[in-house]
């Protein structure tokens, strides 16, 4: 095995690795906000206790989707489809029937995706972050949330992050410890789209470089034999 099939092979077990672990924070935010914040949260303002309701009127979950569908993508297509495409291609070696011919053109198949499939996740990080910083710094009106008795908070647009690190603001009664919590995973996918496009990036780089080695040691091969 050449060093450049080492690498790609460690880099596309990384972009595994690192695509669950999106997966997995993504999840997680998405079953908290279903199960503990759909309840609501309570905070304290001028000398009472009122309810506020755990998720805004205008709540941005375009970029979660982004990062679900960019991690996934990198998991099935380019992680597990890279070790399908890897074994095919050394499997289908010296073989000219049909199935060495379906073999090689899954792996070209393969090859030629990673490049849309690392546009993906560049275009999931730089949407994840343009929006989650174009909405920074925003405050809930307590006395407007007051007189909503629980109701969605209707003011502006939020994305999770945002939202969440606005409510942090208030005088809450409990559960701040919970959504700090929550919070760190929300901004654990967000970050981690950085790791996961330098990662996807080498695996573009190398699944090219390494397509190249292998198609000239082919027909180094195939002109030895004539």
């Amino acid at each position: 095995m050449s060093k450049l099939s080492l690498a790609l092979k460690v880099a596309v077990g990384l972009l595994m690795v690192d695509s669950i672990i999106e997966l997995s924070f993504v999840s997680s935010m998405v079953a908290w906000l279903h199960q503990r914040a759909s309840q609501g949260f309570t905070f304290n303002f001028d000398g009472s206790v009122h309810l506020l309701a755990g998720e805004p009127l205008n709540l941005m979950v375009d970029q979660g989707h982004a990062s679900n569908g960019a991690a996934g993508t990198a998991f099935v297509l380019i992680g597990v489809g890279g070790i399908v495409a890897l074994f095919l291609r050394n499997w289908s070696h010296s073989k000219q029937d049909g199935l060495g011919v379906f073999a090689r053109s899954f792996y070209y198949f393969w090859v030629g995706v990673n490049v849309p499939g690392f546009l993906l996740t560049t275009g999931a990080l730089a949407y994840v972050f343009a929006v989650t910083n174009a909405h920074e710094g925003q405050t809930i009106d307590a006395a407007l949330a007051v007189g909503l008795d629980g109701s969605r908070y209707p003011s502006d647009t939020w994305t999770p992050q945002n939202w969440f690190s606005a409510i942090l603001q208030l005088d809450l009664v409990d559960a701040r410890d919970d959504i700090h919590s929550h919070l760190s995973v929300m901004r654990g996918w967000q970050y981690n789209l950085i790791p996961m496009f330098l990662v996807q990036l080498g695996v573009t780089v190398l699944s090219l470089l390494e397509f190249f080695s292998w198609r000239k040691a082919t027909s180094t091969v195939g002109i030895a034999e004539k």
